[in-house]
């Protein structure tokens, strides 16, 4: 199968009668593309962008309703959106109840199984470590070298001029994974504890550079809270395909 990578060439295009049945798109730009009279039988999009705009299906915004059906599926999942001390803290209890049932509740033999090209759950982790000491241990604390050696980063990332050499090559056991994902998860516990408003409200940076956007400590817990109950919601997703298999 023909794999377009990279290229323009579709943009602004039309296609009249033509078959993208079972075809695959992963880190493409398809805003504002308009479909009339096309069958969607089975048609699957994950975003994590979604909530950020419009979905337009036959002139109804889905957004919303989408939304709604998360948090229902999720509890505590609305409140990654608090503006309180009380609320983050609320909402991160709230989380990480719902990710030890699943890495509790998930047997051995999966834990570094994964769907295609997704994250398997050990790597889901790492990155929820990677993220935590990005927006915690960078953006809020200023630590100069955040990161631990056994963060998963994202695609793209050496692209992005990051240095990838600081982190660990060798595969690392579930055991070290969970002890500093622990870690981690404390820190966060730690800090919203001794949260007030007026921290809340103090200007940061963003750890990935770029752009004018200077968040607050709120926006960077916000931030953590989104990156924990969007890969929560990946991992059950494709944990309950490989069961299934």
């Amino acid at each position: 199968m023909t794999t377009y990578s990279g290229t323009q060439e579709f943009e602004g295009a039309t296609f009249v009668q033509a078959s993208f049945k079972g075809a695959t798109m992963r880190y493409s730009d398809l805003s504002g593309v308009i479909m009339r009279s096309v069958d969607v039988g089975g048609l699957d999009i994950d975003s994590h962008d979604l909530f950020f705009g419009s979905l337009i299906v036959n002139g109804v915004d889905v957004v919303p309703l989408v939304d709604a059906e998360l948090n229902r599926q999720f509890p505590g999942r609305e409140l990654q959106k608090a503006e309180t001390p009380e609320g983050l803290r609320e909402g991160w209890i709230a989380v990480q109840a719902a990710w030890e049932t699943t890495v509790s509740g998930t047997a051995p033999e999966l834990v570094d199984a994964h769907v295609e090209d997704e994250w398997s759950l050990a790597q889901t982790l790492r990155h929820l470590v990677l993220a935590t000491d990005a927006w915690l241990r960078g953006a809020i604390l200023h630590i100069e070298q955040p990161f631990h050696e056994l963060g998963q980063i994202f695609t793209g990332a050496a692209d992005m001029g990051f240095d990838m050499s600081i982190f660990r090559v060798e595969q690392p056991t579930f055991e070290e994974i969970l002890a500093v994902r622990a870690e981690r998860q404390q820190l966060v516990s730690d800090y919203l504890a001794a949260l007030t408003p007026d921290l809340l409200a103090e200007p940061r940076d963003n750890p990935w550079g770029g752009g004018d956007w200077h968040p607050t400590v709120g926006d960077c817990l916000r931030v953590i809270l989104e990156e924990e109950w969007a890969h929560l919601r990946y991992i059950r997703r494709d944990l309950a395909v490989l069961a299934a298999r």
